[in-house]
């Protein structure tokens, strides 16, 4: 699947190395700290372990996992999918860009489709750690650097068809149109109502949007959009589902515009590993910082749950797993204005030492 694991042995190499991991794609305006800052993080660590020459008990394993992010090639998380058998590879390696470029077509031209198995039981790792900014504003607000993640919210990815009739803006009366694009800005509208009205943590979006003909005196006659629904919970994300559904075709019957309404991604909410979770939480302490959260939703809760798209996500079905967050300014992400500071990457480091028990 193209992902790079990069090994350093350790005393005992019959143990299946510990991966501290996350990827390098990104999205087509940014940011650069998005899963990049994890990677990096990663060779800090394992850089600086090999240049004071200290051999850990087990190997460690930099990864960078191919496109998590999805933005090319859709579903996110494709490879750490394969790898924690969600997906199989076959249907990875025949996942198509815009062009039509399939995944395998490009990583054989770049020569990184690879000869070592993209699986858990042929490709085995102990525990799975990755950094990440926390691509929302809850750290920045409450002035923490840090924090540990309790797991991940659910998510649910939607395709949106939109069949009506394209007609002359000149000579339809308003009374007779089938306006599809305008349908669209409905159930635009109407899917950050539903959201804005959940008070448990719910997000819906519409981020894709595509019309034709685009023509300024002709109606749309097909819309297609993309919807992506978040929640702490799975069973939110089917309660928000319902909802859309319920709402989106009572607003196409009265437009008199059809609607094909798509499931084409599901990741359910992730609970990480206590004890790994136990470690991050501990080290954020001793570093003298906060792990109580005020949550988007308005109420305050332990540590975070995290509402992006990681591969910790698919490593958790395999192996322990835990995550920690380092604030972004102003919880701008995916975008050219994200950033993440120096002092917030090493906000609980401290200097290494060779001395320590395994």
């Amino acid at each position: 699947m193209g992902s790079i694991f990069a090994t350093r042995p350790g005393k005992n190499n019959s143990v299946p190395p510990i991966a501290l991991g996350s990827h390098l794609d990104t999205q087509p305006k940014g940011g650069r700290y998005d899963g990049i800052l994890g990677v990096n993080c990663a060779l800090e660590v394992l850089r600086t372990i090999h240049e004071h020459s200290y051999e850990t008990y087990a190997p460690l394993c930099i990864i960078d996992w191919t496109n998590e992010e999805g933005a090319r090639f859709a579903p996110a998380m494709i490879a750490s999918g394969v790898w924690g058998g969600a997906f199989e590879l076959d249907y990875a390696h025949s996942r198509t860009d815009a062009a039509g470029t399939t995944i395998k077509a490009e990583l054989e031209w770049i020569g990184f489709l690879g000869d070592t198995d993209c699986a858990y039981d042929r490709n085995p790792l102990s525990a799975h750690l990755e950094c990440h900014i926390e691509q929302g504003p809850i750290l920045d607000d409450s002035k923490i650097p840090v924090a540990a993640v309790l797991g991940v919210q659910s998510i649910r990815w939607y395709s949106i068809k939109l069949r009506g009739r394209e007609q002359h803006t000149g000579t339809t009366p308003m009374r007779s149109r089938k306006d599809t694009l305008l349908t669209a800005a409905r159930i635009i509208v109407a899917a950050n109502q539903i959201a804005m009205k959940d008070t448990s943590g719910g997000l819906a979006s519409i981020a894709v949007i595509n019309s034709r003909p685009q023509s300024i005196n002709t109606l749309s006659g097909e819309v297609d959009l993309n919807l992506d629904l978040r929640h702490p919970s799975d069973g939110g994300v089917k309660s928000l589902e319902h909802e859309c559904r319920c709402i989106f075709q009572r607003i196409c019957q009265e437009s008199g515009v059809n609607m094909d309404f798509e499931t084409i991604w599901v990741s359910p909410a992730v609970t990480f590993d206590p004890v790994a979770v136990g470690f991050v939480k501990e080290a954020v302490k001793e570093a003298g910082y906060k792990t109580t959260l005020v949550s988007g939703a308005g109420h305050d809760r332990l540590d975070y749950l995290c509402q992006g798209l990681i591969s910790s996500v698919y490593t958790a079905r395999k192996v322990p797993t835990a995550m920690v967050f380092v604030r972004c300014k102003d919880g701008i992400s995916h975008h050219p204005a994200e950033y993440s500071s120096p002092e917030d990457w090493y906000a609980f480091s401290t200097p290494f030492k060779a001395d320590v028990d395994d």
